[in-house]
């Protein structure tokens, strides 16, 4: 096990490596320059050369990269050319809105997909299984940013149930806050159920044609219970994999949903430092999203491992 670790380590530290070389070769081609954005198209010139030397933008672009590295490895992420505040100070108040969003949009979607997908699997080519099929349908056709909008207006404008927008922070109270997560979480988790529901449809279908299944159900065992114990844990290594790429999109997805729900997270955020050419924060950002891609894949690698220690017997 702890050689598995450490070589899932290994890789994680040169993707995020690569990553971060990505990050910066892409946000330096793009057109463009970050000074004259921040001063103006009017601006002097000798103010626009000013202000790149003392962004560090005079200096050649692998210096910059080795530069910016080496101060992530000392936690030190820049400070924002808008703000002029340590980015660090700038996305660590985000984390605690996106990272819960994120979290709760997850739970959501896996508790109503897994029931429906069972559902589906033991009801197949019948009215429990066309039901789901048509919930999956109309979810995956359904944008996110619409269906917020729809949540809105029934909840919050016409009910009153749920606050239309923004975020009260944690001081107030994690039930407040919890509370005005509900809707934007619902609205990222919709979509993600309806594909993880067929997910775990097809896997349980595929799953219980295995010889294993015949031989539980030949003795004797319930098809009910056939179906939770032992099929359900084995469509579970596909189902965990797909489970891990929607967090990475639930992750993405917030960068809509927050500006829909005004909440101040790090989608709004980059959105924000996009506009005002803040190159720093967005780095520092998509970097940051990177990495968090990176430890879920690892941590479901982890997941896999535990449900069948048979993989680990081949790496």
């Amino acid at each position: 096990m702890t050689g598995f670790l450490l070589r899932r380590l290994v890789g994680l530290a040169g993707t995020l490596a690569a990553a971060s070389l990505v990050v910066f070769v892409v946000l330096e081609i793009l057109p463009g320059d970050p000074a004259r954005a921040i001063l103006g198209v009017d601006a002097e010139a000798a103010a626009v050369l000013a202000l790149r030397s003392e962004l560090g933008l005079d200096s050649p672009a692998p210096v910059r990269y080795v530069r910016w590295v080496g101060g992530m490895l000392r936690g030190d992420f820049g400070t924002s050319w808008t703000y002029r505040i340590p980015v660090v100070d700038l996305v660590l108040p985000r984390l605690a809105v996106t990272v819960p969003l994120a979290v709760i949009a997850m739970l959501l979607s896996v508790t109503v997909a897994i029931p429906l997908g069972l559902v589906a699997a033991r009801h197949h080519g019948h009215g429990g299984d066309l039901g789901v099929m048509a919930f999956s349908q109309a979810g995956i056709a359904m944008p996110n940013f619409w269906l917020g909008l729809l949540l809105i207006l029934l909840f919050a404008v016409s009910l009153g149930w749920f606050p239309s927008g923004g975020f009260p922070g944690w001081r107030d109270g994690v039930g407040a806050a919890l509370w005005a997560l509900v809707l934007p979480a619902i609205s990222l988790a919709t979509v993600q159920a309806a594909i993880l529901a067929r997910i775990v449809r097809a896997a349980v279908l595929e799953v219980s044609r295995d010889d294993f299944v015949r031989t539980a159900r030949a003795k004797g065992l319930s098809r009910r219970r056939t179906l939770l114990h032992h099929v359900l844990r084995n469509a579970m290594l596909p189902t965990t994999t797909v489970m891990g790429m929607q967090f990475s999109f639930l992750m993405a997805g917030t960068v809509v949903i927050e500006s829909v729900f005004f909440l101040p997270g790090l989608g709004r955020l980059a959105l924000q430092a996009i506009a005002n050419r803040d190159l720093v924060v967005v780095e520092a950002v998509v970097l940051l999203l990177a990495a968090m891609v990176i430890v879920v894949n690892l941590i479901v690698d982890l997941v896999h491992r535990s449900i069948d220690p048979r993989l680990g017997e081949s790496r």
